[in-house]
């Protein structure tokens, strides 16, 4: 039933194309979504619409976010911490407990 369902958790990962951390984060960051029913939006820091969160996070770049890429949303840089965002993740499928505004 849909009305029973929780909200879909977005993770943000700032990522650069030619970035091999990068790509580790997405592909380790793939089954977790799957599991969890989240979906995740890459964000290409170095195009010119995102000069913003490049100025304020491009040395951090891959940078995963729960929601927005805002400082208080961060679960991790550089390499993925599985059960931080496992942790999220979960804690995000249970409506009682998830923070209202850190998911969209």
């Amino acid at each position: 039933d849909e009305r029973r369902r929780p909200p879909a958790v977005v993770l943000t990962l700032l990522y650069r194309a030619y970035c091999h951390l990068c790509d580790e984060m997405l592909d380790a960051l793939r089954p977790l979504v799957r599991i969890h029913a989240a979906s995740i939006e890459v964000v290409d820091v170095d195009r010119p619409e995102h000069a913003a969160l490049e100025r304020e996070w491009g040395e951090r770049v891959p940078v995963l976010f729960r929601g927005a890429p805002v400082a208080t949303n961060e679960l991790c840089h550089y390499r993925l911490d599985a059960p931080r965002v496992e942790a999220a993740l979960a804690v995000a499928s249970q409506p009682e407990l998830a923070s209202p505004g850190k998911i969209r």
